[in-house]
């Protein structure tokens, strides 16, 4: 068995997350409470209690998640007594997910992760004003058709694929004007389905360059190190372990598109088998699915998960 562990992106919070693992294992309250004291509030206190909407703000959702992730994987590390990366071979995460990938590798440390994902979610939100962007998700169209119905729709505005998360699922970003001429073409270009996605900003398109400049600016003071085992950068849907190519990558990754279902298929190329999801919901697992049947999907973040996966390693 070769394993890759991945890390979900925004979408998954919920009010409660991260709540039972934090009583059940002292290693993932720790990470909770050093990302409260990194960001000077207590962020688990909203994870914990809601509100809803101010846990689901980008600023709020993406260290959120992002601490449940690394939560599950010190809680791991904590039961087997060594690092968990010595048990897979590679990690990927689904957008702001390769961050909780890079601080699970040691190759972030996780105070720097949480402020640089405020950083992040602040600099997205506030980079087109609200109700100007949207997104949108076409089902039953691969990439390649995707792409050409967001070039069509553009007509001058900003219209891209911003997730290209599996067989059959494409997302879009753009304008909101782009979005929706684009999913006014979309039936006749067989799509099955158009579904408008509840989101604050047009996340992974040309319209995020203004957030990009703030996270390139704040990572030049960040040290970044080589990741334990190499992780499958969504720009590219290759492993990188260079420090410096991390750096551009992650920056680069704000406006790009997350190659997520050619990332996969890539681990599956490396000899990759099972891939296995830590965090917040089963986001991924689903996905992991429908992309390749023969690889192997695990969901880790219950209390009862982590026990049942540690009887695996």
């Amino acid at each position: 068995m070769t394993r890759a562990f991945v890390f979900p992106g925004q979408g998954s919070q919920a009010v409660g997350m991260g709540t039972a693992l934090a009583e059940a294992f002292g290693a993932a309250r720790h990470v909770l409470e050093e990302v409260d004291d990194a960001l000077g509030e207590r962020l688990s206190r909203l994870m914990r209690d809601g509100p809803e909407a101010d846990l689901t703000l980008t600023a709020n959702a993406q260290p959120a998640i992002m601490a449940v992730s690394v939560a599950v994987a010190r809680a791991l590390e904590a039961e087997l007594g060594g690092p968990l990366m010595a048990r897979g071979a590679f990690v990927a995460g689904h957008s702001l997910g390769e961050w909780s990938a890079l601080v699970a590798a040691s190759a972030l440390p996780l105070a720097d992760a949480a402020r640089l994902l405020r950083l992040r979610g602040q600099a997205m939100q506030e980079a087109v004003p609200p109700g100007a962007g949207a997104m949108t998700a076409l089902l039953g169209v691969e990439v390649d058709v995707a792409a050409a119905i967001a070039a069509e729709a553009a007509a001058g505005e900003v219209c891209a694929v911003a997730n290209a998360n599996t067989p059959g699922q494409v997302v879009l970003s753009g304008t909101a004007a782009a979005i929706e001429r684009a999913e006014a073409l979309a039936p006749a270009k067989g799509a099955k389905r158009c579904v408008r996605l509840t989101v604050s900003a047009p996340f992974h398109c040309a319209l995020m360059a203004p957030a990009a400049e703030r996270v390139a600016a704040a990572l030049e003071t960040r040290a970044i190190a080589t990741p334990a085992v190499p992780v499958v950068a969504n720009v590219t849907a290759q492993p990188v372990d260079q420090p410096s190519a991390i750096r551009r990558l992650l920056v680069e990754q704000v406006t790009a598109t997350v190659r997520w279902c050619e990332s996969m298929m890539r681990l599956k190329a490396e000899g990759v088998d099972t891939i296995v999801e830590l965090g917040e919901g089963k986001v991924l697992f689903g996905m992991v699915r429908r992309i390749d049947r023969d690889l192997t999907p695990l969901a880790v973040g219950t209390p009862a998960e982590v026990e049942s996966f540690l009887k695996t390693l």
